[in-house]
């Protein structure tokens, strides 16, 4: 049950990641999650947001160079620990995090976003192990 996540590439300069929200927000994308690395040049805003197609076709029509990527959500206990033993999963099944970032949520739990080499194998790990992944369609309740 992955999720899609838009990774966007935007020139390392002031007030470009103000730009590419506000085309969001004049949208009326709510983004769930975002996460920005950079180089040198350029940066990668990597955004989970409500609407992919609405997103994705608006950042295309506004010049944005945009692409879409399976990433995996999953629920941890907002705990001490918590964390560490969804980790331990991942570990344990040789699965390689090449990423991962949080979602800010107001429930008991807390949300990790994570980009692996095997989305397929990453899931078959994780059920039965009480992780609740998170799908496309329940961004929107976090």
């Amino acid at each position: 049950m992955s999720v899609k996540q838009i990774s966007v590439f935007l020139e390392n300069r002031p007030g470009t990641l103000n730009e590419m929200t506000k085309v969001l927000a004049d949208n009326q994308i709510d983004m769930r999650a975002l996460s920005v690395s950079e180089t040198k040049d350029f940066g990668i805003a990597r955004i989970i947001v409500d609407d992919v197609f609405a997103a994705t076709n608006t950042l295309k029509k506004e010049g944005y160079v945009a692409s879409l990527t399976p990433v995996l959500a999953y629920a941890v206990p907002d705990e001490p620990g918590g964390l560490n033993k969804l980790l331990a999963v991942f570990a344990e099944e040789n699965i390689n995090i090449e990423y991962m970032y949080a979602i800010l949520s107001s429930s008991e739990h807390a949300y990790m976003i994570f980009r692996v080499a095997d989305t397929v194998r990453a899931e078959a790990a994780m059920r039965g192990r009480g992780f609740k992944g998170i799908s496309q369609d329940e961004m929107s309740l976090i």
